[in-house]
């Protein structure tokens, strides 16, 4: 009889659960029995398993093999297991000493020939180990980057069983031809574009990451004109606040849209940690950026189902688009093509900052602290706040205007209408501030605030509670006539005056002010509540 055990990590969204894998050798009829709620693609990790064994050089046990995962009651699902599945029943047949298993904790897929492939989520499964007490993890090797940024965590990166063999016996450790192992560090063509939870066919294609050499070239001094809605894109970014663009086709929503991330600051570490570990669970960490230090941009297509937008698809569920864009931007280009469910499910990620999802697989809890920016264009035809022109009755731009439900709007703090750009907009004012000079200014605003909050848990405005902004940091004398008049002719909902104070900070912060002043106030309740065309916001010219 032999037993051995040694550890792997099973994930419940970006959150790892610890797994002891334990394997039992008895004498009896040659067989392999997998236990412990196993999913499909783990059941079929016996023949990887066997496969693998036997291709590295080594014997498969001819008895009754039990390979148990504990605990028990936790859904486990991937290929993740493998290796240690492999290690197990290696030390139960005395091939490797179980006790020099013991304490390790091993994260990877096996081949068929017994090479080590790389799996999604290693980040969030070291953390997982380190948390609980682990100090010796095995990774594949191209996945050593990604588990070395856990700190206090010896890693070891190996490319085949046979390697591994190898180190825990202390024998000479064989070479691996890197060729054979060339098809790991290509991208998965279904990652592609992103074709993200759900499967494929639920019509989300996004671009993430803010870092790419394109994003990096989209610079705000490319935009012409605008002002206002320049402003409301500055003060977004200073305050964390979410905005809702409504013009014309080709006025410049979608290019301020793609320009915001250019002017956010950069993620501090432990902002990195969680964004990365999102990416690693959905498998889209750049290559060779084991890290994500920039915010993340994500725009799916206006066909995107509500599981790929806040997360789902088959069994246990994956994250969406929300988490995806965590600590970063979702851009909804076309807001009011996307459809009504789709769009009243995000709601609730917007007050709370995580989405939970609940499936039969097993229930999840994602990170989704996001910058929501919406585009939209005043009616199906785009020609409604033009002079003439517009095809569309009076009930299709009602209709239109109405996909966007009063209660998703009332959760957006900055609503700004993007006229269509002017002759001398173009060619007659030359080039506007540049993206470092706004990010300049963002990122002073944004350490005037995070030394206001210094003794809360709230670093940005928009993290604040309604209670604590109205009692606790009080806006000058007079500053909220225009807001409370609005209120009283019931023009501004509690929620939304709330969100108005906040932008006011904002402004205030991006000023130099101490505290709102009556223009800060008025400059904001313009802001959340919209202007008509060829107005101008107080204090701009």
């Amino acid at each position: 009889m032999g037993f051995a055990r040694t550890c792997s990590v099973a994930l419940v969204g970006v959150e790892g659960v610890v797994v002891e894998v334990q394997a039992d050798l008895e004498p009896g009829l040659a067989a392999f029995t997998l236990v412990g709620l196993p999913d499909k693609s783990l059941t079929e990790s016996r023949d990887r398993v066997r496969a693998a064994i036997v291709n590295s050089g080594e014997t498969w046990p001819q008895k009754k093999l039990t390979v148990g995962l504990s605990p028990a009651s936790v859904p486990k699902g991937g290929s993740g297991f493998d290796l240690a599945v492999a290690c197990a029943v290696l030390a139960a047949n005395e091939r490797i000493a179980p006790s020099s298993i013991a304490d390790l904790m091993m994260i990877g897929e096996l081949g068929l020939d017994g090479r080590v492939r790389p799996v999604r989520g290693v980040l969030p499964a070291v953390l997982a180990a380190a948390d609980a007490g682990y100090r010796h993890v095995v990774v594949p090797e191209r996945t050593t980057a990604e588990a070395s940024l856990v700190p206090g965590v010896s890693v070891l990166g190996i490319r085949s069983l046979r390697q591994l063999v190898a180190v825990l016996n202390d024998e000479p450790v064989p070479e691996e031809d890197e060729d054979r192992l060339e098809l790991e560090g290509r991208p998965d063509p279904m990652l592609a574009g992103l074709t993200l939870p759900g499967g494929t066919g639920d019509g989300l294609a996004s671009t993430l990451g803010g870092d790419s050499a394109a994003a990096d070239r989209r610079d705000l001094a490319d935009v012409a004109g605008q002002p206002a809605a320049r402003l409301a894109l500055e003060a977004a970014a200073a305050g964390g606040h979410h905005l809702y663009l409504k013009g014309p086709p080709g006025a410049g929503k979608t290019m301020l849209a793609e320009r915001l991330p250019g002017i956010l600051p950069p993620l501090t570490r432990q902002e990195s940690l969680e964004v990365t570990a999102v990416h690693s669970v959905a498998g889209i960490l750049p290559p060779g950026r084991p890290l994500v230090d920039a915010p993340p941009y994500c725009a799916p297509h206006h066909s995107a189902t509500m599981p790929s937008l806040v997360g789902g698809g088959s069994g246990l569920p994956r994250p969406g688009a929300v988490s995806l864009a965590h600590r970063g931007v979702l851009f909804l280009d076309e807001a009011p093509e996307f459809s009504v469910r789709s769009l009243d499910a995000l709601r609730q990620p917007l007050e709370s900052g995580h989405v939970v999802v609940a499936r039969t697989g097993g229930v999840m809890r994602l990170p989704a602290r996001f910058m929501l920016v919406m585009a939209a264009n005043p009616c199906p035809c785009g020609r409604f706040s033009l002079l003439g022109g517009c095809d569309c009755s009076p009930m299709a731009v009602r209709r239109y205007q109405a996909r966007l439900s009063g209660p998703l709007l009332d959760r957006v703090d900055l609503r700004v209408e993007v006229d269509a750009v002017s002759r001398s907009d173009l060619i007659g004012h030359g080039r506007g501030e540049s993206s470092a000079e706004v990010a300049a200014r963002v990122l002073q605003a944004r350490e005037r605030a995070a030394a206001r909050y210094q003794d809360t848990p709230w670093r940005m405005n928009s993290e604040v509670p309604g209670h604590e902004i109205r009692t606790r940091w009080q806006v000058a004398p007079g500053a909220l006539h225009a807001a409370e008049r609005d209120m009283e002719r019931g023009l501004l909902t509690a929620r939304g005056l709330d969100r108005v104070l906040r932008v006011a900070w904002t402004l205030a912060d991006l000023a130099g002010h101490v505290r709102p002043d009556p223009d800060d106030v008025l400059r904001a309740l313009q802001l959340r509540s919209g202007f008509s065309r060829g107005a101008t916001l107080a204090g701009t010219s």
